[in-house]
């Protein structure tokens, strides 16, 4: 799969990636949330069957220092997204574009029929990126994430639809 985002003269791809990743994704996941998920857990999720991750990284370099990454799993028919994260440097530059791209192609010629995730109802950014993606909003979690300072944000869940 040959996926592209390029910015700055630096062109990133999406490769598919496994438990060697890890540790990688282990950081990146650390920047963005409350609890971030550790490298074991990760290992724990990619060793599954069902379960795929993207990395985006620069072309020509290794899934050990991405920009960005995206956990999925699909079982009988149905995938979600389990996690994904983008590096604060790197942000709103394609990436997450990048990443869903992968996913989507994946899943399509997986003959998936649908792709949940669920999105912090105040991460405007994501949520535009995932509606050009033809997902729509289908539930909603109150107070499901932790906000950092006491409060607690929604989680919007999304899905799209293949079939």
């Amino acid at each position: 799969m040959k996926s592209l985002a390029s910015f700055w003269s630096k062109t990133y791809v999406a490769i598919a990636a496994g438990p060697e990743a890890a540790q990688a994704m282990a950081r990146l996941h650390e920047e963005d949330f409350i609890r971030p998920w550790t490298d074991g857990e990760f290992v724990q999720l990619l060793k599954q069957d069902t379960v795929f991750a993207f990395v985006a990284c620069q072309e020509g370099k290794g899934v050990t220092s991405p920009a960005g990454f995206v956990l999925a799993r699909l079982a009988a028919g149905e995938a979600e997204i389990l996690t994904i994260a983008v590096a604060r440097s790197v942000r709103r530059r394609g990436i997450g574009r990048l990443l869903m791209d992968a996913v989507m192609r994946k899943l399509h010629a997986d003959r998936a029929e649908s792709l949940f995730l669920e999105v912090d109802e105040t991460n405007a950014p994501a949520i535009a990126l995932y509606r050009r993606f033809g997902f729509r909003k289908v539930g909603e979690r109150k107070a499901y994430y932790d906000a950092g300072d006491g409060s607690r944000n929604s989680a919007i869940v999304m899905r799209a639809d293949f079939r």
